[in-house]
């Protein structure tokens, strides 16, 4: 992987840090991994030191396996590498551990952007968990993700499919699909005082345009965008219109 350059491993946190300039955060969901962010890694590291942790999705301890819990561990790696004012930048999963931060440490927060984030609604795949031992129909529900399956790619598929074949890693995306579905964040959204960003795609099935419209209406300083022929994954499927985006939106708003 080309950010493997990049990465750090130091007592609990592996992460990549990339460039200089204003912290800029980018924080993966629950099927998510560094690759996700490639486009925006690249794109962003020249102005920006970002910074993007790996979550302890996999090894936090079972009765803690939350969205809370993951939001603690984020606090302790901000802390960790010495940054103040972040702008964090969430995907689905990701996105959800945003916001829960941002209720329990607004002071630190700059900025947030969102893009398919869980928080209010999510129809995690598609309403049904994947049957472990079946890589095609894995393959369908991994491209629902997406609105061009081809980005359902073969590495993406062995990647879940030894995940979901993993009984203690299984058990533990289970436990953090319910916490996230459980920890409904309506009545928080109001009370976020940063400038959000919520980036869209118009097909996203997993957490549909009805959702970005309510996170819209109910958080006060935000904006909206849509990117069309996209799914749940802008960054992964429409990584330079996403990037435009972000770039437009974080450089007036820090400007």
């Amino acid at each position: 992987m080309a950010n493997e350059e990049y990465l750090k491993r130091e007592g609990e946190f592996t992460y990549i840090d990339v460039g200089d300039g204003p912290p800029l955060i980018f924080l993966h969901g629950l099927f998510g991994a560094l690759s996700n962010f490639e486009g925006p890694i690249k794109h962003f590291g020249g102005r920006y030191r970002v910074l993007m942790p790996m979550l302890p999705l996999y090894t936090l301890p079972m009765l803690n396996t939350n969205v809370p819990a993951l939001a603690d561990f984020l606090d302790r790696f901000i802390t960790h590498v010495g940054v103040l004012q972040v702008n964090l930048l969430g995907n689905s999963l990701g996105g959800h551990v945003a916001l829960v931060y941002c209720t329990k440490h607004a002071q630190k927060v700059r900025t947030l952007i969102l893009t398919g984030s869980s928080g209010l609604y999510e129809n995690a795949f598609g309403g049904s968990f994947p049957r472990r031992e079946d890589k095609e129909y894995l393959r369908k529900k991994i491209a629902l993700t997406f609105f061009d399956p081809k980005h359902a790619t073969d590495d993406l598929v062995e990647e879940c499919y030894v995940t979901v074949n993993d009984k203690s890693k299984l058990i533990r995306i289970l436990s953090l699909a319910k916490s996230a579905i459980r920890h409904n964040m309506a009545k928080d959204l109001p009370n976020l005082k940063m400038p959000v960003c919520l980036i869209w795609g118009k097909q996203d099935t997993i957490t549909p345009p009805e959702v970005a419209e309510e996170f819209h209406s109910l958080i006060p300083q935000s904006e909206l965008f849509w990117i069309d022929e996209c799914g749940h994954a802008a960054m992964m499927e429409h990584p330079e219109a996403f990037n435009g985006i972000v770039d437009r939106w974080l450089g007036k708003t820090l400007g």
